[in-house]
């Protein structure tokens, strides 16, 4: 019998492997009424398969070492299709480079396992360096499209870390074969991030939502979530800009604000599950929050409960770049779940579950901020006083 030529080490690691794949989620005991969190994430480092990682050969790699490494697994976009749940998460590898990969479940809470081989997206941007963050959307045009941050050097800055984000777009009829389009444009912005599709034509015309941005990490002028009509995707471009969920002083979106999951369609609104900045003096902080759009005119905000949906806890705020949850991948079953699939500290891949009832509960029945602290006290004084007269009349 000949001598295996794969590293034993190979099979040890797929065993441990295999028992992480193989782990049950179970909920947390964490309660607020509004979603359930749950213990494990659904997708870390470790997920990733042994194959992208090592060289498994003995003899070209005798001590088992990583050869090209994999440092996050995180914001990664969701999408149900035939009965099974797909992620397309961001990879990054130990290089710092991100790409894309697809992971399957027939579980919309564990049991994710990549595709063989990751996304090679088309290479139609020969000055792109970093693509990251992609958002699926399902229109009814027919495709899935993919909208995604493609980031390339600034040239005209001598700063090493100055960048250009720009939004490109592709699109799949099976998450296999992807069709790269032309980014888009917007005259308006010189740069954008956290863009999303709407499911739907308004007016006859492809809807994004957008997040108007003067510099690769500030908005500068940009007010907070745009939103802007293109008449062809395959030569998207945006001419104007409206200002949908703008930034506020002293809210969660002080810093700047975007798009999250592709918007939800429910019978009072495009429900959004966005993510909100602000400073502090550890750092940017990153919550998720949501708002709703009208259905006819989906730029204007028809309800923006006060303060945020998921913020980081305990571990959660540790990682690459802690303090931080992110989301752009959310999924609606068609009987009224909701999984949302959002990131801790740009290191791991956790969701939540919910239902479109209780998020639409939220939003419209939540009160909404009233931007000053006196009048946050009155707000909570009216509660006070409403529980405590309903405690006393069950007396």
């Amino acid at each position: 019998m000949s001598k295996s030529k794969v590293h034993p080490n190979y099979y040890r690691e797929l065993t441990k492997q295999e028992a992480l794949l193989s782990l049950k989620n179970e909920k947390t005991d964490f309660y607020n009424g509004i979603y359930d969190r749950y213990k494990n994430p659904v997708l870390t480092r470790d997920h990733i398969p042994l194959t992208w990682r090592y060289d498994l050969s003995l003899e070209d790699n005798p001590y088992f070492m990583e050869r090209l490494g994999v440092n996050a697994v995180f914001n990664s976009g969701a999408i149900e299709l035939n009965g099974k749940y797909y992620l397309v998460a961001r990879i990054e590898g130990n290089d710092r480079k991100s790409f894309f990969g697809v992971a399957e479940s027939d579980s919309p809470v564990d049991g994710f396992r990549f595709w063989d081989r990751p996304i090679l997206l088309p290479d139609t941007c020969p000055e792109e360096t970093n693509v990251y963050d992609m958002r699926l959307t399902r229109h009814e045009d027919g495709w899935i499209y993919g909208v995604f941050c493609s980031e390339s050097k600034d040239t005209s800055n001598p700063d090493l870390s100055a960048a250009v984000a720009a939004a490109g777009i592709v699109r799949t009829k099976d998450l296999v074969t992807w069709e790269r389009l032309p980014n888009l444009v917007t005259l308006q912005s010189p740069q954008q991030r956290n863009v999303d599709l709407l499911p739907e034509f308004v007016n006859g015309k492809y809807a994004f939502y957008t997040r108007p941005m003067d510099d690769f990490i500030d908005t500068g002028s940009g007010g907070g979530i745009g939103f802007g009509l293109c008449d062809d995707i395959t030569h998207a471009v945006i001419d104007e800009e409206i200002i949908t969920s703008p930034r506020r002083y002293h809210t969660i979106t002080e810093a700047k604000n975007g798009e999250g999951a592709t918007p939800i369609k429910t019978e009072k609104g495009w429900l959004h599950i966005a993510h909100g900045v602000r400073n502090t003096a550890a750092g940017l902080r990153y919550v998720v929050y949501l708002f709703v759009t009208d259905l006819n005119e989906p730029w204007k905000v028809i309800a923006e409960p006060s303060g945020f949906l998921i913020a980081p806890r305990d571990w959660e705020r540790v990682g690459d770049v802690s303090n931080v949850v992110f989301t752009n991948g959310a999924i609606a079953t068609e009987d009224g779940s909701v999984y949302i699939y959002y990131a801790s500290s740009d290191t791991r891949l956790h969701v939540a579950s919910t239902t479109i009832d209780q998020l639409l509960d939220f939003a419209f029945n939540n009160p909404a901020d009233p931007y000053r602290s006196v009048d946050c006290v009155k707000q909570r004084i009216e509660l006070i006083d409403k529980n405590l007269q309903l405690l006393k009349d069950e007396l």
